[in-house]
């Protein structure tokens, strides 16, 4: 090297990013196809146990309804309809049902076919309407002609 030579620094080259081509396929590592294989296996656990409790319905788990009824229960009601009448406003009906009073809402009483002296079998959930306890049904499912 000479008196008037310096150095100069090398260029470095710029990063060079490595990309997938688009011809060659995604592979997963073990711990992702395991964790994919778990989700799958939970989702088909939860879709069986739905489908299952929804063949069963209501009845396994329905109580009788009587003077221990709680407010939020659910219950089943079995007997004769004595009187049938629609509300006011909404279109829900109530009945009565061997002296137990039974709301079914609007949208469940379109598919409710009833007739006095009919044999039933009802399913809902207590709740107080004016200081009575009365069986609240969800579902036009819910009403069991025997």
């Amino acid at each position: 090297m000479g008196e008037g030579d310096r150095l100069v620094p090398a260029r470095s080259k710029p990063p060079v990013f490595i990309t997938r081509p688009a011809h060659v396929p995604l592979v997963l590592e073990q711990q992702e196809r395991t964790a994919l294989a778990l989700l799958g296996a939970v989702l088909l656990i939860t879709l069986s146990g739905h489908l299952f409790l929804s063949f069963l319905g209501n009845a396994p788990f329905a109580a009788p309804f009587g003077p221990g009824s709680r407010e939020g229960d659910l219950v089943r009601v079995a007997g004769e309809v004595e009187s049938i009448s629609p509300t006011a406003t909404g279109g829900h009906l109530l009945l009565s049902v061997n002296g137990t009073r039974v709301f079914i809402p609007s949208p469940a009483s379109r598919d409710v076919r009833l007739r006095v002296n009919d044999s039933v079998r009802i399913y809902g959930i207590v709740q107080v309407f004016q200081g009575k306890a009365e069986v609240a049904v969800r579902d036009a499912r819910d009403v069991e002609l025997v």
